[in-house]
């Protein structure tokens, strides 16, 4: 017979498990419940539209052209022309006043419904309350196609909710519907808009253009239950990026176009007393390296978000449901009441997470401010976990004489570490068999074992558009994001990795210190090694470089480790760290020394680059790391 004790233990233990689930199941159904998350068929600001899929569908042109998303684009082009005065509305003047804009809007939006049925001359007859519109159908075309370019004009977002359930149904349906969700959209655009200017001109058209006319970002989301502790219940009823669709190439303006300043560290929690309204927030679950990152963005910075896709591996569903991610991000938030800073973070021991937060407002609207913080988060978790972090590049190139090697190059934004690696693929045909990406801007360096081994943190690449090789980024264009392209450091992220590359581990045959401030002579060589660790770390730990306007420094300026992200917040432990690496690497007999780049040098932007990729093939050969 069982004793009091043991028994009370095991009805404890049941009782326990009962709670759990039922507090979980009706978390689950609250979740599910919540439908005001998307329940807005879409959203309309000056410069972006998200449409909510499951509740606006359309499949006809009648059903397209009768939808409020379609009617207030009407209404704000015309206000736009009206602001402008146009020859199009001057000549709408004659029938209309400026203050019968809303009569004008829905007589204009009532012929184009008739438009994608018959010919001009052909409504005139059928309403001719209409025929005055359709006088001069040459002005009603110019019009039709002012409108059709206003409305590319928008960053273009569809969203769709996946099926609620709890468990996992398979992907590939999802996928499928979604994928043709989107196709079917942009068919019908197109359709709608090429019938409507047949049936206004004489002639047929000869030539058609595939003009990309639906959404330029897809976002499949559905609601996954995490572990997510008490003080973040706000983000609960927030979904999740199931699916990510592009239609590259895609051009967007940011009203920033540099970084300043550091990610400063706080000791209260940001999310405490946080409500954020899950209709306007959405959440990119990335996978950074080996941690898990839930990033959490409003919707007016939705640019940025969405360009994850293109630099962060999108995580599965089994990495979110029951999980509890390393790193949680909120990026667009309210101003914080406990401090003025814009951008912070905060470790989190209790939860075990390290939380960033990152204020709404005008001066973060970069991309460079979202990656930055995740990566400064990934790097304060490397730093306790005894991995130094790297602020730099790592490739591994196989020359045709079977030579291969891992090389890292550490440098600072506009260092030229991305640059110099660039101008080793541009060579390629002439020197190398095949090259991978392991990381492009920061990977971290585990030293635990006998060789030192790098990993990388991203799938993609954000990189400067003036500094990479001409050409390059129309070979890249149909894969790529474009952030203000018309203007000084102008960007474009795209993929250049895989995942498990990535991930696996490789040997560091060389490491390298990318100067670009100064130019090669005599006593300057391109590739200077260092003999001994005490020699290379007063470079290293220098971070000099001059800045190329990347973020808002000027000139030659120094940065603790050429790494502002996590390095100078944790620098006791870095430095310890750093001294540990150093001498493993020398004791491990790798290359260390440092590569002058000559970016930063005027009239060296492209020949810096490719001299030092010349050298360093040769002295890959010379060296035989394998």
């Amino acid at each position: 017979m069982w004793c009091r004790p043991y028994w009370q233990s095991i009805v404890s233990f049941l009782a326990k498990k009962i709670t759990e689930f039922l507090l979980r199941q009706c978390q689950y159904q609250q979740a599910n419940n919540k439908d005001n998350a998307m329940k807005t068929a879409y959203s309309l600001n000056a410069d972006k539209i998200i449409i909510d899929y499951s509740s606006f569908y359309c499949e006809t042109p009648e059903k397209l052209l009768r939808s409020r998303p379609f009617a207030d684009v009407t209404s704000r082009y015309l206000e736009t022309i009206a602001e402008r005065e146009t020859p199009v509305y001057l000549y709408f003047r004659q029938f209309y006043s400026e203050q019968d804009i809303l009569n004008l809007s829905q007589d204009v939006i009532a012929a184009l419904r008739l438009l994608t049925t018959h010919r001009s001359d052909e409504v005139s007859a059928l309403s001719p309350s209409l025929a005055h519109l359709l006088s001069d159908t040459a002005q009603f075309y110019e019009f039709v196609e002012g409108l059709y370019n206003y409305w590319r004009t928008f960053e273009r977002y569809i969203v769709l909710a996946a099926p609620k359930t709890r468990l996992r149904t398979r992907d590939s349906i999802h996928h499928a519907s979604f994928i043709h969700a989107n196709e079917t959209l942009r068919l019908l655009i197109l359709r709608t808009y090429r019938t409507i200017c047949d049936n206004l001109v004489d002639t047929p058209f000869r030539v058609y253009r595939q003009l990309p006319a639906g959404a330029q970002f897809g976002l499949l989301l559905q609601h996954v239950l995490w572990d997510c502790p008490t003080p973040y219940e706000t983000l609960r009823k927030i979904p999740f990026i199931r699916l990510t669709l592009l239609e590259p190439p895609v051009i967007l303006y940011p009203r920033r176009n540099t970084r300043s300043g550091l990610f400063r560290e706080v000791r209260q929690n940001p999310v405490d007393d946080l409500e954020l309204a899950p209709e306007s927030w959405f959440c990119y679950p990335a996978k950074i390296g080996k941690l898990l990152a839930f990033t959490y963005f409003h919707k007016d910075f939705m640019s940025h978000g969405a360009s994850l896709a293109n630099l962060f591996e999108l995580a599965n569903y089994e990495d979110i449901v029951d999980r509890r991610p390393d790193i949680v991000m909120i990026f667009g938030g309210p101003s914080l009441k406990f401090t003025e800073e814009q951008t912070v973070f905060h470790q989190d021991h209790h939860s075990g997470m390290i939380v960033g937060y990152v204020v709404g407002c005008e001066e973060i609207d970069y991309f460079g401010y979202m990656k930055k913080m995740l990566l400064t988060l990934h790097n304060v978790i490397m730093l306790d976990r005894g991995h130094l972090p790297v602020h730099g590049a790592m490739v591994t190139i196989q020359l045709k004489s079977n030579v291969k090697a891992n090389v890292v190059v550490v440098g600072d934004s506009g260092a030229g570490k991305s640059e110099t690696l660039e101008a080793v693929r541009i060579l390629a045909g002439n020197y190398i068999r095949d090259m991978s990406v392991i990381f492009d801007d920061m990977g971290s360096l585990d030293f635990s074992g006998p060789r030192v081994l790098g990993f990388g943190t991203e799938t993609g690449a954000f990189l400067r558009l003036d500094d990479l090789q001409p050409g390059y980024a129309f070979e890249q264009f149909d894969r790529s994001i474009f952030m203000n392209p018309n203007l000084t450091n102008a960007r474009v992220i795209l993929p250049v990795t895989t995942y498990r590359r990535i991930v696996r581990g490789e040997t560091v045959d060389f490491f390298l210190y990318a100067n670009n401030y100064e130019k090669v002579g005599a006593e300057q060589p391109v590739l200077e090694l260092f003999q001994t660790a005490d020699a290379a770390l007063p470079v290293f730990r220098a971070g000099r470089r001059k800045a190329k306007g990347t973020t808002s420094e000027s000139g030659v300026v120094d940065s603790y480790f050429a790494n502002p992200f996590g390095a100078p917040q944790r620098r006791t432990v870095h430095e310890k760290l750093a001294v540990e690496l150093m001498h493993k690497l020398f004791a491990s007999k790798t290359v260390v020394g440092q590569l002058r780049t000559q970016l930063g040098i005027e009239g060296m932007e492209q020949s810096g680059p490719q001299q030092a990729a010349r050298t360093l093939f040769d002295w890959i050969n010379k060296s035989h790391p394998c």
